[in-house]
């Protein structure tokens, strides 16, 4: 196996384990994400991320310029990668570090999270694609899109802890700002720039 299919299928397998946890989360009554503390199942999730991210940027470099697309659609991924950085940036600068990896702390309402519950996956379902088009490669397409299917489903594992843990608050503020983007979103965006 050539060193670049040895990353993508790092990169396949370590996101399938992502996926196992996720799937695992929702269909029995065992928390494996998010694990609201320092658990084995926060390192084995953890560690998969890590995998996953090393073997895409290995799978980025290895396969630069592979896909042969028009450099204005490379040039628009690099804007969806810097843009997606950044709103994934802005949520995590929020929040303490230890909570932007699922450990339980303070239910944020403020900041980007009066747009969205989630944008630090918004960045992700932003800048990940982006990044797959800016490096020109169909195999980080394809990881790309394995990672936003999973970036889809953790909130949907997320919601009932945090509304274990943070009760009526969190009902309240989960029908006022939706789980990604919405019209809420773009209003309060105008009403905020207005302002």
């Amino acid at each position: 196996m050539s060193l670049l299919g040895f990353a993508f299928a790092a990169g396949i397998v370590s996101a399938a384990g992502v996926y196992v946890l996720v799937v695992a989360t929702l269909l029995t009554d065992h928390e494996w994400w998010p694990p609201g503390d320092r658990t084995p199942a926060y390192y084995c999730h953890w560690t998969l991320v890590g995998v996953f991210d090393v073997a895409v940027l290995g799978t980025a470099i290895l396969d630069f310029g592979a896909w042969g697309l028009p450099r204005a659609l490379s040039l628009l991924g690099v804007v969806a990668a810097l843009v997606g950085t950044a709103v994934f940036a802005w949520g995590t600068r929020t929040m303490r570090a230890a909570e932007t990896m699922g450990v339980t702390g303070t239910l944020y309402t403020d900041g980007p999270y009066a747009y969205t519950r989630n944008p630090q996956y918004v960045g992700m379902v932003v800048g990940v694609p982006g990044f797959a088009l800016a490096v020109d490669s169909a195999l980080v397409a394809v990881l790309a899109a394995v990672h936003v299917g999973w970036v889809l489903l953790l909130p949907r594992a997320e919601e009932p802890h945090l509304r274990a843990e943070f009760g009526e608050a969190y009902d309240r503020y989960a029908a006022r700002v939706p789980r990604f983007v919405g019209l809420g979103t773009l209003r309060r965006a105008l009403d905020a720039a207005r302002s």
